[in-house]
């Protein structure tokens, strides 16, 4: 099992920091394009993995408590800082209820608090979905700030599920060939994300699916919901699963950027984890969790 990237030349990195990250569909290893038709039999294996990750224990939990610690690689925060937002990025809570779309952040750094509620879009075409972002209690009004929030609060109820994110949502997939995963002979299903992830229209993700285990092991995606990260391609790798509450949990992950450079990005970890608290979407819609979402999440 290996957590290393692929080298990056010096001048490669000095382009990354100084040119947008605006490059030609033709040369992404995800071009968007017109999205296919479904093909059943990709749909039927990502609903496979969703059984063995515990899609029927998944069904029945309403809310969902996590959290994380982390590391940045420290060029990332060059290249993307209002992504990476160092400040304000060191451990987190998390909340999700899976059922409405609904991600909330509480992330602690050395500038204190931030907080994020986001709803995912999709319930008309025009809805791109909602998003609060808190600094230390002050809501934003920067749209750059909503929006790479929004991206990244979608980005991790993907990473966190997987094909149980996916599963059952009219999606359009497509086989697409096998992968070496750590060693791991893995089928491959792309997977056209609409909504995106975040307030944008559509993402492409590829997930890698264990033939040995039916476990999804990387995902790789677009980032298409934030100007400064349109054409970039991230993968995140997934270890270390454990179950928990019926379901398959990533206890530690890596993210890692492939296209336009290669870079390692993220190491995290779940240090907390409980479900089924039974709160509502209003008690993470302000500047800090209320009610019974409050709590930390139950220390692992």
């Amino acid at each position: 099992m290996t957590m290393n990237a692929h080298p990056i030349s010096r001048r490669s990195l000095l382009a990354a920091i100084t040119l947008p990250w605006l490059v030609s569909g033709c040369s992404t290893p995800l071009p968007l394009g017109p999205q296919p038709v479904g093909d059943a039999d990709a749909a039927a294996r990502v609903r496979d993995s969703a059984q063995a990750h515990g899609l029927d224990a998944y069904q029945t939990l309403t809310d969902i408590n996590v959290s994380y610690s982390g590391e940045w690689r420290p060029l990332v925060n060059r290249i993307q800082p209002e992504v990476v937002d160092q400040g304000f990025r060191g451990s987190s809570q998390e909340r999700l209820m899976p059922r409405g779309g609904i991600v909330a952040q509480a992330y602690t750094g050395p500038m204190g608090r931030k907080q994020v509620a986001w709803r995912r879009g999709g319930r008309t075409p025009d809805d791109l979905g909602d998003v609060a972002v808190w600094f230390n209690g002050v809501r934003s009004t920067d749209p750059a700030a909503q929006n790479a929030a929004a991206l990244v609060a979608e980005g991790y109820g993907l990473f966190l599920l997987g094909p149980l994110w996916l599963a059952d949502r009219g999606l359009r997939m497509q086989m697409a060939g096998t992968e070496r995963v750590d060693g791991r002979t893995c089928d491959v299903v792309d997977v056209w994300l609409s909504p995106g992830l975040g307030r944008v229209a559509t993402d492409r993700v590829a997930i890698c699916i264990d033939r040995a285990d039916g476990l999804v092991h990387r995902m790789r995606f677009t980032l298409e919901g934030f100007v400064n990260t349109q054409g970039a391609v991230a993968e995140v790798d997934t270890f270390e699963h454990e179950r928990r509450f019926g379901v398959m949990w990533p206890m530690r992950s890596f993210e890692r950027i492939v296209h336009p450079i290669a870079l390692p990005a993220h190491d995290w970890r779940i240090t907390g984890l409980d479900v089924n608290r039974g709160y509502g979407a209003s008690e993470l819609s302000g500047p800090a969790f209320s009610g019974a979402a409050a709590a930390a999440a139950r220390p692992l």
